[in-house]
This record gives structure tokens, C-alpha cells and sequence, in this order.
């Protein structure tokens, strides 16, 4: 019996796999077909695949794969000729520098090595998966066509919805249709496409007579790609299998996540269904653990409001607010503020809905009502584990307000949103929830209001004099030059590249408290704190602007409620 094959067989018997009687039979079939001894144990069906594989990689110091959360990019299936991948039943996963990455089962097969690496050119890494799930990757990869139009021609006999009088698809039929190679390529290069595009979500969209893909990239919605409207059971249904999802209901919304890995990067995908007049719209927000900006600098703040907003961060304890509408980032700033004071000597504790970034040293909890996990709630326990630093994600209801409020007047320093418009509603808004102003003068130690704007594409920037009526609107000198985008191949001719965030400060000083605690309305909070050195956001816009970083367009349209 060979090393390795002895290495393997006293692990199996340890991980409580085989019994010593078990491992016998085994070795006798490997020997009466001279195969190897992991053979002999799958032939007489001892053990399932997968653990007996696991068992192996560990022996042989190797990693383990799940093909089913990997997305393998076009690119590097075509490092590996079809022929050469089905004879070995090996598939290509990634590639990082000069080494492609590889899944086999059989791992010692040297001959299966040296032709993968002349084929591709390159140095070979090995990891290992079983041979049903390398199949079906191979299937998916080499068995239809590369873009959208050659496998949308490659689906055949897609279950359509049909009206109330007629039969409808069973759920067997639909079932089989999600799970076959060329919906599986189809719904992976949807997700492909989105992440060549730099988008943040996916939306799949029924219509009457057509299935509509629309993706949100810097958030603007375009039109991705249009697929016949047969598809969308099966296409829908993928997806729903993917994020575990019952695909039998129809009539309500759900919510689920997929986790992925593409190359060297995770993604964690947040799937949520809806039913419309003509099927269930889906929406897939795409979140990259490696893309989240942990770095206050890279923001965009401008050097005079970063210096103020990190004393505020550095305080030992008081209420921080960040304010905005849905998307304005204030989820990624919150993040980052964490990330620049999080070290060893503090205890930091958040409680989100969702989770959408894990955070090293910091312990996070996804809210969860049905179990009667709320905001309140979980900040009520979280005071109870001894906290320095605490994060919720939103402040939603007065409940949840007064926790928060009484959290940061007992010496911990609490980061929260709040949905208004500038950062002195933020303020009001405590008091329509019932918080007692003189709690919040105490409480609140500043406001942080944001909205994200787009940047101008580098390659195809351009000068302009802006019109002396708009310029007299804006409060700009006639003379000023200011930037915009031609539109390019670079950008995809918008004239845009990514977004940078646009931001006013309020600190809550002794005028402001006594503002608060007159009930004063938030136009004269914000006319004190701007007297007292604050920039608006459309300030804060504008000079971007000037500087060539944004487009006065995109500050407008950012700001509009402060004309």
C-alpha cells in the first residue's frame, strides 16, 4: 500500500469515517482493482465523496473547494482547452499573476499537471473538489457559449407563466430549467456583466413581453441587456435556489444572500423578490468585501472637515449622527469612522440590518425581529457587554432614539443614521420621536449630513466657463472655470467615473444646545452652525467642482433642497 494512500486511510479511521473493519475492505478492494484506496472506499460506498476528499486535502496540505460559490470568469476557462479539462475532470477557477488555480479530484495525477500548465502557459496550483461538482462546472463552462446571445440560443423548452385558463409550469419542470448548465451560465454572467460594469445592483425586471436587466452603476440605472420573457421563471428561479429561497412561492416578497467568490475576491450578494403585475422583480445589491473604503481620506472629505469630524470620532462618549438618504453612503463612512479608532483597547459592538461588511476586532449583530432582535432591543443587551464604542445601524423609531440617547450620556460614544435631508433635521427629527431636547443638546455631539455625487472621467475631462446667470445662482465668480466629461471608451461615454461624497459638519456647541432646547427650527440651527464655520454641502460641492472633481451638475442635483 502506497504512503499516501496508508497517510490517508489512518486519517479517515481518525475523523471517525471508517471503522478499522471498514478500512479493510477497503484496502482489499483497491488492491483487487488496483486503484487507489480512496477508490476502494467510494466504490463500496463507505463514505461520501466530499468527506473523504476533505480528508485528503488535509493529508496532502491543500484547499478544499466548493466549485458551487465560485463564478469562474470566461478568461480563464479558455486557459484550458475543453478536451483537456474533461479528460482529467480538472477545471480552471482562477488565475492570480503567472499561477492558474485549478480543481481536481485526483490531485497526485502529475501527467493531468504537466498538460494543464503547457496548455496554459503558466504555473499550476492545485485545490480540491469532487468529480460531480467539477462536471457540472465544466458543463457550465465548456458546454455553451461565452456571452449573453449565445446562451440565451442555447436554452431550450424555458417554462413560460401562462395565463390563469391555461396549464401552468409544475415545479419540477421549473426546477429543472433553473438547474440547467445554460440558465446557470446565463444568471452567472448577469452577475459577470454587473461586476465588469462596477455596478452596485442587479435588477431583474418582467415586463409583458420582455425580461428587462437594469444595473445601477454610480447610482444611475441603465439598461444592461433584454432576454425573451420565457426566461424569467427559470432565471428567477436560479436565483432564488442560489440564495436559498423557496422558488414554490411567488405571491410574497423574500429576502436571501448569496455568497460567491470570484477570483481572489468575495462577494456577498443581498437578494430581494417582489411580485408585480407580470412576475417577480428581483433585485440583487452586490457588496465586495475588498471594495469597501475603510480610509476617512478616501472619502472625499475635504481636509478642513476631516480634521473636525475626526475630534468628534475620538471623543470618549456622546451621540454621532450620520444623515442622508438611501444610498448616500452613510453605511461606508460610518464604517470607516470605526475602522480609523478601532484597536485593541477598545470593546466596539454594532448591530445592523444587514451586516454588510465584516470588520476585524469589532463583534457585529444583524438585527433579526422575528426572533425579537430589534434595534432597541439589541442596544438594550449590548449596553450589558461592556461596550466603548457602539454602532446602530439606524434610528428608526423613538424607541430606539431614547436607548441610544440614554447610551451616550452614560459614557459610550454612539454612531447612528437618522433619514433626513441636512444634518440640522437630524436634530428635529430626535425631537418628533419624543426625545426631550434638553436630553439631545447633551447627547448629540455632531451631525455629519452626506450625499454621494459623481466624478468626472480623468481621460476625457474638459473646461467651461458656466453662464453668468448660473453663476451669479451659485454664488460663484463669473470668471471660474469648472469641468466636465466628454465621454469616452473609458467611461462608457457619461463622462463619469466613481462617486466621492459631499459633506457639512454640524458640531453641537453652546449656541446650538441652546438652540435645541429653545425647540428651535432647523433653519436657524443651521444658520447658527454655518456662522459658526460650517460648509454646506452645496459649499462643499462647489469646491469639488472647482477643483475638477465633480461636475456643478451633479452638486445641483445633489442639493436641490437647499433652494
Amino acid at each position: 500500500m502506497k504512503a499516501h494512500d496508508e497517510k490517508l486511510k489512518t486519517e479517515l479511521v481518525t475523523r471517525g469515517l471508517l471503522t478499522e473493519e471498514q478500512s479493510k475492505r477497503a484496502v482489499a478492494e483497491s488492491v483487487r482493482t488496483k486503484a487507489p484506496f480512496k477508490d476502494g472506499v467510494l466504490r463500496l460506498g463507505l463514505a461520501q465523496e466530499d468527506d473523504v476528499l476533505v480528508a485528503e486535502a488535509d493529508v496532502l496540505g491543500v484547499t478544499f473547494l466548493d466549485l458551487e460559490e465560485y463564478l469562474i470568469d470566461d478568461a480563464v476557462v479558455k486557459l484550458v482547452p475543453e478536451k483537456i479539462a474533461r479528460t482529467y475532470m480538472i477545471m480552471p477557477v482562477f488565475r492570480v499573476a503567472h499561477t492558474l488555480t485549478i480543481a481536481t479530484a485526483e490531485p497526485l495525477n502529475i501527467l493531468a499537471l504537466d498538460e494543464v500548465r503547457s496548455a496554459a502557459g503558466c504555473d499550476v496550483e492545485v485545490v480540491m473538489s469532487t468529480r460531480d461538482t467539477i462536471k457540472r462546472a465544466i458543463d457550465q463552462s465548456y458546454g455553451v457559449g461565452g456571452n449573453l446571445a449565445e446562451v440565451t440560443k442555447s436554452i431550450e423548452g424555458a417554462p413560460e407563466a401562462q395565463t390563469i385558463d391555461d396549464v401552468q409550469p409544475t415545479m419540477e419542470d421549473i426546477g429543472k430549467a433553473a438547474g440547467e448548465a445554460p440558465v446557470i451560465k446565463l444568471v452567472n454572467l448577469l452577475i459577470m456583466k454587473a461586476l465588469d460594469e462596477k455596478a452596485s445592483d442587479i435588477h431583474i425586471e418582467p415586463e409583458e413581453d420582455i425580461l428587462r436587466i437594469r444595473n445601477r452603476v454610480d447610482g444611475v440605472m441603465h439598461e444592461s441587456s433584454r432576454l425573451p420573457k420565457k426566461f424569467h421563471l427559470a432565471v428567477a428561479s436560479r436565483v432564488k435556489i442560489m440564495s436559498k429561497l423557496d422558488i414554490a412561492e411567488t405571491r410574497k416578497p423574500q429576502d436571501g444572500k448569496i455568497r460567491l467568490r470570484i477570483q481572489d475576491r468575495e462577494l456577498d450578494i443581498r437578494v430581494s423578490t417582489f411580485p408585480t403585475m407580470h412576475g417577480e422583480n428581483i433585485v440583487m445589491r452586490l457588496l465586495e468585501q475588498s471594495k469597501v473604503v475603510l480610509g476617512l481620506a478616501d472619502l472625499g472629505f475635504e481636509s478642513d472637515v476631516m480634521k473636525r469630524f475626526d475630534v468628534l470620532i475620538r471623543k470618549p462618549y456622546g451621540m454621532i449622527l450620520v444623515t442622508g438618504p438611501t444610498g448616500a453612503g452613510k453605511t461606508t463612512t460610518l464604517y470607516s469612522a470605526i475602522n480609523t479608532i478601532n484597536t485593541m483597547e477598545k470593546n466596539i459592538i454594532t448591530i445592523e440590518d444587514p451586516v454588510e461588511y465584516q470588520l476585524s476586532l469589532v463583534r457585529q449583530t444583524q438585527v433579526n425581529p422575528k426572533a425579537g432582535l430589534t434595534f432597541a432591543n439589541g442596544l438594550r443587551s449590548i449596553l450589558r457587554q461592556d461596550p466603548d464604542v457602539i454602532l446602530v445601524g439606524e434610528i428608526r423609531d423613538a424607541e430606539t432614539a431614547d436607548v441610544a440617547v440614554q447610551a451616550a450620556l452614560t459614557g459610550h460614544l454612539v454612531f447612528s443614521t437618522i433619514h433626513t435631508n441636512d444634518s440640522a433635521g437630524a436634530v428635529a427629527r430626535l425631537v418628533d420621536m419624543e426625545v426631550e431636547p434638553f436630553l439631545i443638546s447633551s447627547a448629540v455631539i455632531g451631525v455629519l449630513g452626506q450625499r454621494l455625487v459623481r466624478t468626472i472621467c480623468q481621460k476625457c475631462k474638459e473646461p467651461y466657463k458656466v453662464d453668468p446667470d448660473s453663476a451669479q445662482k451659485l454664488g460663484v465668480k463669473p470668471e471660474a472655470t469648472f469641468y466636465r466629461g466628454k465621454g469616452c471608451s473609458t467611461c462608457k461615454n457619461t463622462g463619469h467615473d466613481r462617486r466621492v461624497g459631499i459633506y457639512e459638519l454640524l458640531v453641537v456647541d453652546e449656541l446650538v444646545r441652546k438652540l435645541v432646547i429653545a425647540r428651535a427650527p432647523a433653519s436657524e440651527i443651521k444658520a447658527q452652525a454655518v456662522k459658526a464655520g460650517m460648509i454646506s454641502m452645496r459649499a462643499d460641492g462647489i469646491r469639488k467642482a472647482e477643483k475638477g472633481i465633480t461636475t456643478l451638475e451633479e452638486v445641483l442635483k445633489a442639493t436641490l433642497e437647499e433652494d
